[in-house]
């Protein structure tokens, strides 16, 4: 649909066509030559940070409730039903917040999206650290997951739309890098500051340590949203949406950044529209939420309804029908398990080192010692855990389990040319399913520390594979889109799996485990049918 006006200047063309190794003469992707012009430098790494400590904020903004409920407690009066009410609510203003933020970021554009995530997240999390009524905190958690669904589904494509094909995969793969530094912080800051005795009351209002915790953790949303009004719109997202100059503009910003040379330099002079006439199944399929920029009536607001429900409409019909239901699918099986498992360790070392404390010595089950009930001569009497510190191990165990994960991290982006994304994909799924399985048979403590390291280091991977692996899969207009109706199944299996957790891990653990295993077993089964995108230009 689109034309490259490229200066013919022998020196700058073989110069540009040397350095990334491309043939401009080839008939491939008008975007894929163009951003290739721009080379890769200095813009793509600043901006590979930014995407990566937006990521690693993701990690640590699902993770943080997880450390509060062994502190936090005695203040709300928690029950092990009210603990998964506690986990399950942001999972839900996650489920709702997808498919919102995919719409904004269809209209108004990645940038704009990906901002306004990051402060209503950082806003309400900060909101949420100075209360400690539990209806007001949830409703505050409700609206912290609500925006952490939006920049944790739109990172991904932002980052992708400004890569080049032979460097997509490698740069979205060293996001999961981040997200493992992410794991490895929040235990090391949430261990300096929990442990704390300060605490401070104002009449009926009472700031804690976790209260600081909670604050400390709510400020990198705020100041990265801040960062990213330094950084462009997705090229990408501006040329499919018929913004010609802009997105040109937004070219030679990134060839200037990353070269030094000035815009004029950039060897690609203008993108043209040069297809007057065309069908109306091309119009139809390029058709996207930017033309509705403003909703003032309730006729805007029904065309926006029109135009969503039309978006939602082409991702389930063919060509995208096998891919939608199949990314649902498995975002259904692999985020439920691992949001859920992940929110519950903390809480699980806790009640390990309880048990071990009152019984030393003695070996047991995952599934024994995850009870609030302990059995001691023949009769069970309920462990008063109200009031009592979080444990050290709390915090080393899970620092190991992501100190486990950075050779995972390291693995995938060093070798994901040579295997595939896929390959880690269904790796990551079946392993996953084996360790959730092998759960069951453990007798002690540290046989539970080895088993959920490997499982937040393989399941941990698999979500951002999946992500890197729907970039290549969906073509610009409908990407965040897919992204978010993933997501919302995603987002729905892990309220499901929180609320059934908090309400089944007393009375019925061996249920659980099986019930995890077999999503993830299933999930990477399913995987075994999505096609291998490698090096395929982006739509």
């Amino acid at each position: 649909m689109y034309s490259l006006l490229i200066e013919t200047r022998t020196t700058d063309f073989r110069s540009t066509r040397d350095v990334m190794g491309l043939d401009f003469l080839d008939n491939g992707s008008i975007f894929e030559h163009a951003i290739t012009c721009a080379e890769f430098g200095r813009f793509h790494y600043f901006l590979l940070a930014l995407c990566g400590l937006i990521y690693m904020n993701c990690a640590i903004s699902v993770s943080v409730v997880s450390f509060v409920l062994p502190s936090a407690q005695c203040d709300f009066q928690l029950s092990s039903s009210d603990k998964g009410l506690l986990n399950a609510v942001p999972l839900l203003g996650m489920l709702l917040g997808a498919y919102f933020w995919g719409c904004l970021a269809d209209m108004h554009g990645r940038k704009k999206a990906l901002i306004a995530a990051l402060l209503v997240d950082g806003l309400f999390s900060l909101l949420s650290s100075f209360l400690t009524f539990f209806w007001p905190f949830l409703f505050c958690r409700f609206f912290s997951g609500f925006g952490l669904s939006g920049y944790l589904g739109i990172c991904f494509s932002y980052l992708g739309e400004f890569q080049p094909k032979i460097y997509r995969e490698k740069v979205l793969s060293w996001l999961e890098m981040f997200w493992t530094v992410g794991i490895i912080l929040l235990p090391l800051v949430a261990w300096g500051i929990i442990p704390m005795t300060a605490n401070y009351a104002i009449g009926i209002l009472r700031y804690s340590s976790w209260n600081l915790f909670l604050t400390l953790c709510s400020l990198p949303s705020i100041l990265l949203a801040l960062w990213l009004t330094r950084f462009p719109e997705s090229p990408k997202f501006l040329l499919e949406c018929g913004e010609f100059d802009e997105a040109l503009v937004c070219l030679k910003r990134i060839y200037t950044e990353n070269t030094g040379e000035p815009g004029e330099a950039y060897p690609v002079r203008s993108l043209i529209e040069n297809e007057v006439r065309c069908s109306v199944i091309s119009i139809q399929s390029k058709r996207s939420l930017r033309s509705m920029k403003t909703v003032k009536t309730p006729k805007d607001l029904k065309n926006l309804l029109n135009e969503v429900w039309y978006q939602t409409k082409e991702m389930f019909k063919p060509p995208h029908l096998k891919n939608t239901l199949l990314t649902c699918l498995i975002q259904f099986g692999l985020t439920s398990s691992y949001y859920t498992l992940m929110m519950w360790f903390p809480e699980l070392f806790n009640r390990f080192e309880t048990f071990e404390r009152q019984q030393p010595g003695v070996d047991v089950s995952v599934c024994q010692v995850s009870s609030v009930y302990i059995e001691h001569d023949g009769a069970l009497n309920k462990a008063d855990l109200c009031g009592s510190a979080v444990g050290e191990s709390v915090y080393t165990h899970t620092l190991w389990i992501g100190i486990a994960c950075i050779p995972t991290s390291l693995w995938m982006p060093l070798c994901v040319h040579r295997l595939g994304a896929k390959f880690f994909l269904v790796m990551c799924l079946f392993v996953s399913g084996i360790v959730a399985a092998a759960l069951y048979f453990v007798k002690n403590a540290m046989q539970n520390l080895i088993l959920s390291c490997l499982f937040e280091a393989f399941s941990g991977l698999g979500i951002s594979v999946l992500l890197c692996i729907m970039v290549d899969l969906f073509p610009t207009n409908m990407r965040v889109m897919a992204a978010a109706a993933s997501a919302t199944f995603g987002r729905l299996g892990s309220l499901m799996a929180n609320i059934t957790f908090g309400l089944l891990i007393d009375s019925h653990c061996i249920l659980l485990i099986i019930i995890f295993s077999s999503l993830l077993i299933i999930s990477g089964l399913l995987s075994l049918a999505l096609p291998n995108g490698n090096d395929k230009d982006l739509d």
